[in-house]
């Protein structure tokens, strides 16, 4: 920007000059003319002072004739006073006025007005000098009579025959003086004054032309820069009309510049954009905290001290989706927005912003992540699949698609009062819940950040206050997602066996001879044995029916170690899960699914809420790593689940001072509550001991779901704890129904 301010400074340089030029001739033209007035004015008050001196004079003449012919009228008389007095000052005026105008001084006039008077020429001086030798004659007599003129003792009739027979001899030499003298200025200021006029017709002569010239001249180079800035602003307006962005300047009020491309108008959808305040463009069509940020983020851009470089990295309309309010022209779209710092000198003068539609690159990464998020679902479910026996996969999804029946049958149920939408929202959440613990123990986090998701809203709806039956709607779209990822792991599956199944029948059938020669050049054995090492779990004839029951569950420890462990693994703690009966119980299959949702939950809450992290294990003495006892066994007519961790022990205190904190007692009320009725609260929905929600816990649904079971089944639970040594659950199960 410095070298076009130097360029600008060079092509107005001569009409700077020129105009400075012309300014200096008309202020030399003014300063002449107020000094040629100033002269014109001392030359008319001495005019004026030689009319004065002569009309003085011979008012002094007058004022001795007239006092000789009033001789011996009272002195005292108003007549004779009034005569005396004018002539005294008319002899004083005539006195200093000489003087003046001999020596160019100072004069003041009746109305007290000052006046420099001019040096007077030569002849004039001659003049002067002849009416003030006449008059120092005349003078002295006057003072004389006048010394004792209002002295009625003493006659003063001499000196008045005196001062009247002198002043018959100078009247007449001062009065042609003064004559002289008046004609003499006269003559000098009629010079002048013709001197002048020629001075000032031509000086104005001067201007006028220098004008002339000076219009003439620059009207042509104004043309021939307005020719150029004409090339250059149509080269600008080719170039906004053809340009592809949307490209204008902000200035610090974020008022959008007069100038902008033509592709700004379709990419925003406004058509009237210039001079219009950049917040009231976006206001409606972004949030208001995108908005908030953004003019806090242009202020920054103005800001010398901060780096453009680093809060360009804060910009928040990067790929930003801008909503249509208008209801006419463009769909809403991803915009992509730009700013640049445009620089005057070293100041930040405006903003260059550079807008794109980007909707297009946006939508194809949309649709790659998505289909890079099914991809990596489908790889997470097959590595599931190969890794998990048939039996489990089976389960689970049983268990998946009887969780979002029930689920989606409880939302059709009717329920206005806020008691039954509650119970509605409760027996929902432990569903959610449960469907969780399943896909997490399974490591399947498609189905764990939906549930995730869906816990979200559910624990939104539990904090509102008043439910309505329209609160329940946002929940139908994630019951359709779970839905859909088991029935992709279902059809997964399937294939699976279908491909296992053919690649066994195909071993089977080969012919003996073929085998032979296959086994005899040394390249594969095709005998099932072999077929099975390859296919592993999944080793099923075509057409066979998969007989599930048939399995054991001597998977169950490993299948919870393998959960525990992912589990400690995102909170940051060690644990070892130990059993010296999982590996030999069988479950009576009535009691399946309850003993596994009920075994999922008490593992993850024995390492979110019981073992403490390691440094604070070591802290207390204890080994770094928590040990979990879970065992199951059978006892006559009852199932029996418990399981024991060396935490940190129910802390009811802890209890008494989060249900405060939650609003459910007052200090009181909570201080009066035994153990039993804490273990009560501690086991009802939406209440954990846990300041912040993730996926394993803090949400208050799992000790509520172990309770429902529980209670569902007609079975007992027993809770045990020592704080700071240890937890114990023991779950009692009926094996008949």
């Amino acid at each position: 920007m410095a070298t076009t301010n130097n360029i600008d400074n060079k092509r107005y340089q001569g009409l700077i000059i020129s105009i400075a030029l012309f300014l200096s001739l008309i202020g030399a033209l003014l300063a002449f003319t107020f000094y040629t007035s100033s002269l014109l004015e001392r030359n008319t008050a001495l005019i004026d002072q030689t009319n004065q001196v002569a009309n003085s004079a011979q008012a002094v003449i007058k004022d001795l004739f007239d006092l000789e012919s009033s001789y011996g009228e009272d002195i005292s008389s108003p007549h004779i006073q009034r005569v005396l007095t004018r002539l005294e000052e008319n002899t004083a005026l005539i006195t200093n006025s000489l003087s003046a105008i001999e020596q160019g001084g100072v004069i003041t006039d009746n109305l007290g007005n000052r006046y420099q008077l001019p040096n007077i020429s030569n002849d004039a001086r001659l003049d002067v000098a002849e009416a003030k030798e006449q008059w120092n004659v005349l003078e002295p007599k006057i003072q004389t009579y006048l010394k004792d003129a209002n002295n009625i003792m003493v006659s003063s009739a001499d000196e008045l025959a005196q001062a009247v027979d002198q002043a018959k001899t100078s009247s007449l030499f001062i009065n042609e003086s003064l004559d002289k003298l008046t004609r003499d200025v006269f003559s000098n200021a009629e010079r002048q004054a013709t001197t002048i006029r020629l001075i000032q017709v031509l000086g104005v002569a001067a201007i006028f032309a220098y004008f002339l010239i000076f219009v003439f001249f620059f009207v042509r180079r104004l043309r021939e820069t307005d020719a150029e800035a004409l090339a250059a602003r149509r080269e600008t307006q080719e170039i906004m009309q053809t340009v592809n962005t949307g490209l204008f300047l902000l200035d610090k009020d974020l008022k959008i510049g007069q100038q902008h491309s033509r592709a700004l108008n379709k990419i925003v959808g406004e058509e009237n954009l210039a001079g219009e305040n950049f917040t009231n463009v976006l206001r409606g069509r972004i949030s208001d905290k995108d908005l908030n940020t953004t003019k806090q983020f242009i202020e920054q851009l103005y800001n010398p001290r901060v780096k453009e470089k680093l809060v360009d990295s804060l910009n928040p309309l990067t790929k930003v989706l801008l909503h249509n309010t208008s209801g006419t022209g463009s769909d809403s779209r991803f915009l992509d927005f730009k700013f640049s710092r445009v620089y005057e000198d070293k100041d930040i003068a405006r903003i260059l912003v550079n807008v794109n539609d980007v909707s297009d690159a946006v939508y194809l990464e949309q649709r790659l992540e998505k289909e890079r998020s099914q991809n990596d679902m489908q790889i997470e479910m097959l590595t599931t699949i190969l890794n998990v026996k048939p039996k489990v996969i089976h389960e689970f999804i049983s268990n998946t698609k009887a969780h979002i029946e029930k689920m989606n049958n409880i939302l059709k149920n009717p329920g206005s009062s806020q008691y039954e939408l509650e119970a509605k929202l409760k027996a929902i959440y432990r569903d959610m819940h449960s469907l969780k613990g399943d896909a997490s123990a399974l490591k399947l986090h498609s189905f764990t950040k939906i549930a995730s998701d869906a816990e979200d809203k559910l624990s939104a709806l539990q904090n509102q206050g008043a439910l309505s039956g329209n609160d329940f709607l946002q929940l139908a779209v994630h019951l359709d997602d779970l839905l859909s990822l088991s029935n992709t792991i279902e059809m997964l599956g399937e294939r699976i066996n279908q491909t296992s199944a053919a690649s066994t029948k195909a071993a089977h059938t080969t012919p003996t001879a073929t085998a032979a020669g296959v086994r005899a050049a040394g390249a594969i054995d095709s005998t099932p044995q072999a077929n099975s090492q390859v296919i592993g779990s999944l080793d099923f004839d075509e057409g066979e029916d998969i007989d599930l029951d048939d399995e054991s569950d001597s998977h169950l420890l490993a299948y919870y170690q393998d959960f525990a462990q992912d589990i400690a693994s995102r909170q940051g703690k060690e644990v070892q899960l130990n059993s010296a009966t999982l590996e030999q119980v069988q479950i009576p299959e009535r009691l399946k699914k309850t003993v596994k949702e009920i075994s999922i939950q008490l593992v993850r809450n024995a390492i979110v809420h019981g073992i403490e992290p390691p440094t604070d294990r070591r802290s207390a003495g204890k080994p770094s790593t928590g040990n979990i006892s879970l065992e199951m066994q059978s006892v006559g007519q009852d199932f029996i689940v418990s399981l024991q961790d060396d935490g940190q022990g129910i802390d009811y205190d802890s209890i008494r001072q989060k249900l405060v904190e939650l609003g459910r007692f007052s200090l009181e009320e909570a201080e009066q509550l035994d153990r039993n009725q804490l273990l009560k609260q501690l086991f009802s929905s939406g209440f954990s001991t846990k300041d912040e929600a993730d996926e394993d816990g803090g949400r208050g649904v799992g000790l509520d779901i172990i309770k429902t079971q529980v209670k569902e089944s007609n079975g007992k639970l027993n809770v045990n704890s020592e704080l700071g040594e240890m937890t114990r659950f023991v779950i009692t199960l009926p094996k008949a129904s």
